[in-house]
């Protein structure tokens, strides 16, 4: 059955000629853009309560945008004034330049791994005197402490935001030839959106091995999936698919 139409389970990417741009250009198929999940702050009393004060930490460990907002966000709802000398151990560089949000970057000591946490661990591991925090989502990976805790450094996690299913009760007459999700969390909100959802001739696409693991728990059947070898992002997987069925 040929590609029309595509529901990408995230929000729109705000670059202008983005693959996706792309891909609708050379393929003429309609892309939708919808979140399935999002994140919600969590009070400055929960942090509190977690047994966090932020006048202990000398670095602090920054794993995606949303750690930053929330690290920031947390900071001014408890009156603390984040001082100079605090260095900040970012995942990627995406994440060391959303940085600039909040901070004068040429001021501030910034460490930059290149994409994974792992790349990020032997820059840890050459400060490993500093007191780390962790801010989080109450989802996290479990090789993040697990690497943590193997450097032996001194380090806590605080739970800053929470993700939360989104209510999709409006797209329940709606029907597209294909589905991406990039993570669990996205399968977890299909299913608990519409409890009775039937795959028929729907093609799901999924991003990552836990994805991928999450899709194949509840039942689906994947019929795209990345990064593989020859096809290392999502939309590549989607054009060689749809290259194949629109013929």
């Amino acid at each position: 059955m040929k590609v029309k139409t595509i529901l990408v389970s995230q929000p729109e990417p705000k670059i202008e000629n983005s693959p996706y741009s792309r891909l609708i250009e050379k393929e003429k198929v309609k892309v939708d853009f919808r979140p399935f999940i999002h994140v919600e702050g969590v009070q400055a009393k929960s942090v509190r309560q977690q047994k966090i004060d932020l006048n202990n930490f000398t670095a602090i460990i920054l794993t995606s945008r949303n750690s930053v907002d929330h690290f920031f966000r947390i900071a001014e709802e408890m009156r603390f004034k984040v001082p100079d000398s605090m260095k900040y151990f970012c995942q990627s560089e995406a994440v060391a330049y959303y940085l600039q949000k909040y901070v004068v970057y040429r001021k501030r000591k910034i460490y930059v791994g290149k994409r994974t946490f792992n790349e990020l661990v032997p820059l840890i591991k050459k400060y490993k005197d500093e007191k780390f925090l962790l801010p989080s989502s109450d989802t996290l990976k479990a090789t993040v402490p697990q690497e943590l805790n193997e450097l032996q450094v001194d380090w806590k996690r605080g739970i800053f935001y929470k993700t939360v299913i989104s209510d999709l009760s409006d797209l329940r007459e709606v029907t597209y030839d294909v589905l991406v999700f990039f993570s669990p969390s996205g399968i977890e909100s299909l299913l608990k959106n519409f409890p009775d959802f039937e795959q028929n001739n729907t093609r799901i696409a999924v991003f990552g091995n836990s994805t991928v693991k999450a899709a194949t728990d509840a039942g689906l059947r994947i019929d795209i999936q990345a990064p593989t070898p020859e096809t290392p992002s999502m939309t590549m997987a989607l054009q060689k698919y749809i290259t194949s069925v629109n013929k």
